[in-house]
């Protein structure tokens, strides 16, 4: 049980929150760490079908290699060296598609531009400045070179689409470089370039997929927060932040029973945050600026079991639409259209051979969609069923997905053992995400004030982490939770000075 104060409570297991709980832990603070749900990670979570894993949200990463900026945080929290981790194709770990057309995304700057320009030999001049913009805007941001300092605000400018428009004339080469929008759910001339910097930049510098899941990175923060003394306590759902004198005094779990802490960190939607904590608290324009942001778009995710022995396994990941149109408006489509582009990735095992076991198609899917039972809530902590009419949905929406993927890959369905799916209401009540989002909030190129975070809040002893404050994904929440411990630790510790000290004898 946990005991009854700590110097940092955190709410929420997610990346952000259990970086920011060894971190803390680090540096000697008594932190204690709170899981909603039976399983820690958030979007770590992996999941077993017919004795196949399944990540729910980590099918690949970047930047694991010596010396680049993910591997180095990792190796700071003691994880590095226990990763199983396997390299991505080296000449094309994304491949994208437009009917039976096919392009590889090569890792290495330099192997990138070399592959496209085979397929585009016309454009090398235009490959070459969009690499230099990419490490250009990468270069803006600090953290993410493990550097102190602010980013810088022209950085943020422009949209993604736009920007890459401007950069060649050749409508499918802009489709090829926008492909993977997938990874920040992009949006057209809103979606900032910046967004799509951090996340393509990462990947093209190396690319790597996890033995049997995203779910050990979890299991090896676990191990260090442990290490330091931190302790860690799942099926403990905090359903109310208690506030005394404009201070943060403790939480409230479902139980009933306070936890008191010193300080506190938030690592979950922010507007559920308000809620929990009470919108009298903070000042109204930022509860109404808060309020009025745009939940992310969704998906529908298939998962696919295969026969034994019946379909080849490929160290890459499949981004297919049926038209370079549908790139930038495959959020757009409509019940008769859907699916307009999907995104395909193979499960890893740790003996994996020339067959693959299991695959994960996933397809965007707004929230409305799932309004109807949006009032049901399934965990496996609370398994309460949404009824016979959201199965036939998910039935209807699982086998559409499948002749889309049929169709990219003709005979799959004969290698086919099982499927199996989920909805935005997974994301929803498994990783508490507003809307059932992927991403967090949306990011407007126009605006990029407005979905700008702090991750500090009226509350001096209280603070955010996770994908709604700074980037999504694995590297960018890792350099989120750094920040946030910045702010907590003050300037008496040199974070990012110690970070890079312990680990650049291994770059």
């Amino acid at each position: 049980m946990p005991k009854s104060r700590y110097d940092v409570v955190i709410v929420g297991s997610g990346l952000g929150g259990m970086v920011a709980a060894v971190i803390l832990a680090k540096e000697g603070k008594k932190v204690c760490l709170l899981e909603k749900n039976k399983q820690y990670g958030g979007n770590l979570q992996t999941f077993v079908r017919n004795r196949v894993i399944f990540d729910t949200g980590v099918h690949y990463l970047g930047g694991l290699a010596p010396n680049q900026n993910l591997y180095r945080y990792f190796k700071y929290l003691g994880i590095m060296d226990d990763l199983r981790l396997q390299p991505m194709a080296e000449d094309g770990f994304d491949r994208v598609s437009f009917g039976d057309k096919e392009y590889g995304i090569a890792q290495g700057y330099e192997r990138f531009t070399e592959v496209l320009s085979q397929a585009f030999p016309n454009e090398g001049p235009a490959l070459e400045a969009y690499c230099k913009l990419l490490k250009d805007t990468c270069g803006s941001f600090p953290l993410y070179n493990l550097e102190d300092g602010a980013y810088s605000p022209e950085a943020m400018a422009g949209a993604a689409s736009t920007v890459i428009e401007s950069l060649t004339n050749n409508p499918t080469l802009q489709a090829v470089l926008g492909a993977t929008n997938f990874l920040y759910a992009g949006i057209k001339h809103k979606t900032p370039f910046y967004v799509h910097a951090l996340a393509v930049n990462s990947y093209i510098q190396s690319a790597w997929r996890c033995e049997n899941g995203g779910s050990q990175i979890a299991k090896l923060l676990l191990r260090e927060l442990r290490k330091h003394g931190g302790e860690a306590y799942r099926a403990r759902e905090v359903v109310k932040f208690i506030v005394k004198d404009d201070r943060v005094s403790g939480v409230l779990l479902n139980d009933r029973s306070p936890i008191a802490g010193n300080t506190f960190i938030a690592n979950m939607d922010v507007k559920r945050m308000i809620s929990l904590v009470g919108a009298t608290h903070f000042r109204k324009a930022y509860t109404n600026r808060i309020g009025g942001l745009e939940d992310g778009i969704s998906a529908f995710s298939l998962y696919i079991v295969f026969k034994p022995g019946t379909f080849p396994y490929a160290d890459c990941n499949h981004y297919h639409f049926n038209t370079p149109d549908e790139v930038w408006s495959a959020q757009d489509y409509t019940p008769a259209d859907w699916p307009r582009g999907f995104m395909c990735s193979f499960t890893l095992s740790k003996n994996q051979g020339r067959w693959a076991e299991g695959m994960t198609c996933l397809a965007y899917m707004k929230y409305e969609e799932v309004a109807p039972w949006a009032k049901t809530f399934h965990t496996t902590l609370q398994a309460n069923g949404r009824g016979t009419d959201y199965e036939t949905f998910k039935a209807e929406k699982a086998a559409r997905l499948l002749a889309a993927v049929e169709r990219k890959f003709p005979g799959i369905g004969a290698c086919i053992q099982n499927i199996y799916s989920s909805t935005p209401l997974s994301y929803r009540d498994y990783m508490g995400a507003s809307g059932g989002n992927m991403y967090g909030y949306v990011k407007d190129a126009a605006d990029p004030m407005r979905t700008a975070i702090s991750v500090k809040t009226k509350l001096p002893n209280l603070f955010l982490a996770g994908q709604c404050v700074g980037m999504h994904g694995i590297t960018g929440v890792t350099i989120g939770a750094v920040l946030t411990c910045k702010e907590i630790l003050g300037d008496q510790v040199d974070l990012v000075g110690k970070i890079v000290g312990e680990t650049e004898a291994f770059t």
